[in-house]
Parts: structure tokens; sequence; C-alpha cells
């Protein structure tokens, strides 16, 4: 399996000759990415902030490629889309050789989110299994109980309120058990919306985590 990280929770999976795109978003964005994000057969979306979804790159990729596009109801209905898949937590997307788990997933909420129509009151994440590796992408979420099992966990740790941060991002990988852990949600315009990278690498290995923290465009390569 091959993960390749893009701006804030964006990454491309390659495994078992399926490209899988997740939550390719508006930071950072421009049209040469489409070059790179080429041949794609599934775009998984978690909920529909724009950092996590843009529109117009996921109606070209559909049309040119005949990818499939699984989301929430709650986004379908936001950008007006059709002829895509509905997904709920508690679904099991079977695609060729590759089986995907519609987790659980909460958003946090600030103060004045409501009433400029970005709470996000419907959020999913998404767990891959290509029957060598499990791949588990959070989405951005606080914290809550499960009993989820991967290999490879993707999860942001913003702590702002919104994700996950240290003490209780720390607390879900140690009751998920992963290999590696690979921070996502990193790149927001706004500086105060990321993680201090020296806290977290410092708070992960205090706690020996094993991790690695991408570059963007970087790929990461699971053998195991």
């Amino acid at each position: 399996m091959r993960i390749t990280k893009y701006n804030q929770a964006c990454l491309l999976i390659d495994t078992n000759g399926i490209r899988i795109l997740v939550d390719p978003g508006v930071i950072g964005y421009n049209d040469s990415l489409l070059d790179e994000w080429s041949n794609i057969d599934l775009i998984l979306v978690t909920h529909k902030h724009m950092d996590h979804f843009n529109k117009e790159a996921i109606l070209e990729i559909i049309k040119r490629d005949k990818a499939s596009l699984y989301t929430t109801k709650e986004v379908i209905d936001e950008y007006s889309l059709k002829d895509v898949i509905e997904v709920k937590v508690g679904d099991i997307i079977n695609f060729k050789n590759i089986k995907i788990e519609v987790t659980k997933a909460i958003h946090g909420y600030l103060y004045g989110m409501r009433e400029n129509n970005i709470e996000i009151t419907y959020n999913v994440g998404y767990i891959m299994d290509d029957a060598k590796t499990r791949l588990y992408i959070t989405s951005d979420t606080i914290g809550f109980y499960n009993t989820y099992k991967c290999d490879i966990l993707c999860m942001p740790f913003n702590g702002n309120g919104l994700t996950l941060g240290l003490v209780d991002g720390v607390s879900f990988i140690k009751g998920i058990n992963p290999k590696i852990v690979l921070p996502i949600h990193t790149e927001h315009p706004n500086p105060i919306m990321n993680p201090n990278i020296k806290n977290l690498k410092e708070t992960l290995e205090k706690n020996n985590l094993n991790y690695k923290i991408l570059d963007l465009k970087e790929t990461f390569t699971y053998n195991e």
C-alpha cells in the first residue's frame, strides 16, 4: 500500500491496482494536480468543508476517469451532487479487491459555525482493507469510544476544538494501537489552525508511538 500526502487531509492511496483519492480540497489546489490525480477509481469524501471537498476538481475527475464518488448526504445536499453514492456509518464498500468500512467521526463545533452554515452534522471516516494492510482515515474528529483496528492511522492533531489535540490524540491512538501514525491536516493558511509540529513530535516520541510526518507530495510505502 502506498499513501501520498497532499494539502490538509487529501491522500492518494495506491493498492491492489486501485487508486483512491480521499478528501481533495481547495487549500493549495492548482490544476496541475489533476495530472497527479490520474486514473482515479474511487473518491472518498468525509464531510462538506471546502478543505476536504473541491467540487470543480472532483467533478472533472469523475468525468475524466469515470471515478465513483462516495460521501455523506450532507455533502450531496450541500453541493447539489448527482449520480454519487451516499454512505453512512456502518456501511461497507466492496470495490474489486478492496473493502472499505465507513466509520464514525465527530467534528467539533466552534461558535458561529451554525450561523455560517459550516457546522458539520454528519461526518464519517474510512478504513481501507486490501487483505494485507488496514488504513484508517479518521476525518476531522474529536475523541470517541471505538473498537477500530488498523495498521496505519491517518489523523489530525490540531486541538482547536474541531479535532483531536495532543493529549486526546495520544489516547485515541493507544486505543487503536496502529503500527504507525501519519499526521494530517497541517496546511491551513491560518497558522493558528495548525498543530505545533515540534510539540507533536515530542509528544508522540515521549509516548513511544511510531509516526511519520509526510511532506507535501511525499509517498509512504507500507510493506508488512
